[in-house]
């Protein structure tokens, strides 16, 4: 390939629009242009890169046995109103209809579509089966913003499992636990496996691979210390056993004028965060609900989502407050509270001698023992860790951290097979639905994660296993004949030795051309030049590290080929 005829457009500076470092660069090397806000066309360079990705991941795929298909992107209302996210979905969900008045979606996922197609499945002797695509998918985001880490339209590698329990299931979520490890180290991304929320997918468990980055929109809790790892909305904490000693015959009520906040109740009254009890109310569902967490822990909204399987969630509005407890925020408590749902975090069980709002402006309770004067319907974890917090396994404190998503592995049981009669016999001859597991990885989000873990003040610095090209030939004068036709013959050489090698041989200044070479990430230059010729020698220079050594021209191509080794 030469340089001179392929579509780079480089920039010189950084675009003012681009708020994370591989946006900024994918853009400033050419590699990708903005249609709208979260589409984006991938140029030449993107593509090559984009198809070692895939290259990569379809070997692993093969690997554990999985079978490549490709589904379509449009997908009939009814099949997602069978599994009931037609409308858990929400907006995010692109809905369209056709000339006939038919509701259509564009596939956000395709766990449905692929259980549809399992239905030709009849007996476990065909089990397992594991199944996966590349294929488009299209999410409604409200938010798009960093390049291509929050888009509308991308391309995902899900894959799905299939098998006759959860015993088989276990097994396919291991084996592709293993591919994705091998996968991101083949990529060059740093990524952690976490314990994660399965939000809207449902099931039994999941994992994440996080890459730790400042941009990240997630936080990773973990510990060094003991390798423990966990989704903010997952993570949990050891706390100290509190001593509450005797507590009190029963809550005593007294004025607390102005008091609107945990800190005001802590500062005037002698209550410590830890020992005040505080009451959210939310509707889940529609229905009222108290949420009650100690006083000094936030809540984590995601942790109440999936304690209580609650697909419509909103905090209470003021009034709607008064109307249901007779006061406002500030005063608000669970004692002795009848006709709505309590909800409590693990670590109010058991507590004495607490403090809470007593329904009443102005007026709290102390003396509050939670098991006998609460009427908790539900504990669940509910707080959000902090850092510094104790490790849940080794005690060693917490430490979060930004980290981008890259994928994420689902344990998602027999809710799809179940809702689309996607059923075989088992070896005692019944019929039982199949248990299934999902297993996604966004291939351009993949490809801005490679950049934010590898780049410098000059460019992207790629991994030679993902690079657009491993060698780039740089004629330092285009004008020289000599120099040229010496540039060529090092090019044709690494051509016929299967190197992937771009020559650059613009009429433009070497300056330009170095700019460029290390702007795009190319892990390898080699520079051919008027002086360094007439000394009997080239250059070739490493991008990750910027070392420079000088070999005879005819010992490019055996440099080159053990450096890519």
């Amino acid at each position: 390939m030469r340089w001179s005829q392929t579509f780079t457009p480089t920039l010189r500076d950084d675009p003012a629009e681009a708020d994370a470092p591989s946006h900024r660069l994918l853009l400033r090397a050419g590699y990708v242009r903005q249609l709208t806000a979260g589409h984006y066309s991938l140029l030449p360079l993107a593509v090559r890169v984009r198809s070692k990705i895939i290259q990569i991941i379809r070997e692993e795929m093969a690997r554990i046995g999985a079978q490549e298909m490709l589904l379509p992107t449009m997908h009939p209302a009814e099949i997602w109103q069978r599994s009931g996210r037609w409308e858990l979905m929400g907006q995010e969900m692109f809905r369209l209809k056709d000339r006939r008045g038919a509701d259509l979606a564009l596939g956000m996922t395709h766990e449905e579509i692929f259980a549809t197609i399992a239905q030709e499945l009849s007996s476990y002797k065909q089990l397992p089966q594991q199944w996966y695509q590349f294929q488009t998918k299209f999410r409604d985001e409200p938010r798009p913003k960093s390049g291509l880490l929050r888009v509308r339209e991308f391309t995902m590698k899900d894959a799905y499992s299939f098998d006759v329990d959860q015993a088989g299931l276990d097994a396919s979520f291991e084996a592709y636990h293993g591919a994705y490890v091998r996968i991101f180290e083949r990529l060059g991304i740093p990524a952690i496996p976490v314990d994660a929320s399965s939000g809207t997918m449902g099931g039994s468990g999941s994992t994440e691979f996080m890459c730790p980055a400042e941009i990240g929109e997630d936080l990773v809790v973990h510990s060094p210390a003991c390798g423990y790892a966990a989704n903010i909305e997952k993570a949990t904490s050891r706390l100290p056993q509190p001593d509450d000693g005797p507590g009190e015959p029963a809550p005593e009520p007294f004025d607390t004028p102005g008091v609107r906040t945990i800190e005001d109740l802590a500062n005037g009254y002698d209550a410590p965060g830890d020992r005040q009890i505080k009451t959210l109310v939310y509707l889940l569902e529609g229905r009222l609900t108290l949420v009650l967490l100690r006083g000094d822990h936030p809540l984590n909204e995601q942790k109440l989502v999936d304690a209580t399987g609650a697909t419509s969630i909103r905090a209470a509005a003021p009034e709607e407050i008064q109307d249901a407890l007779g006061a406002l925020p500030g005063s608000l408590g669970a004692v002795g509270v009848t006709g709505h749902p309590v909800i409590a975090d693990e670590a109010l069980r058991g507590r004495r001698g607490m403090f809470t709002g007593a329904n009443t402006d102005d007026v709290h309770l102390r003396g509050v023992d939670v098991d006998r004067d609460i009427p908790v319907g539900t504990w669940a974890d509910l707080r959000e860790v902090a850092v510094g917090e104790p490790c849940p396994r080794c005690g060693e404190p917490l430490r979060i951290e930004r980290a981008i998503e890259v994928g994420h592995i689902f344990k998602l049981g027999d809710r799809y097979a179940r809702a689309l009669g996607a059923e075989v016999l088992d070896p005692d001859g019944k019929r039982v639905p199949l248990t299934m597991g999902s297993y996604g990885i966004g291939v351009e989000r993949a490809m801005a994660a490679i950049v934010e873990a590898h780049h410098d003040d000059k460019g992207i610095v790629w991994p030679v296993a993902v690079a657009p090209f491993q060698v780039a030939v740089v004629i330092a004068q285009s004008d020289d004949a000599e120099t040229a036709a010496a540039a060529e013959e090092i090019y044709a050489g690494l051509g016929a030795a299967g190197v992937e090698v771009i020559i650059d041989d613009r009429a433009e200044r070497a300056g330009v051309k170095f700019r460029d070479v290390e702007l795009t990430g190319i892990p390898f230059r080699v520079t051919v030049g008027r002086r360094g010729l007439a000394e009997g020698v080239v250059e070739v220079t490493a991008r990750a590290t910027g070392e420079t050594v000088k070999i005879p021209p005819t010992e490019v191509v055996e440099r080159v080929r053990s450096l890519l080794t």
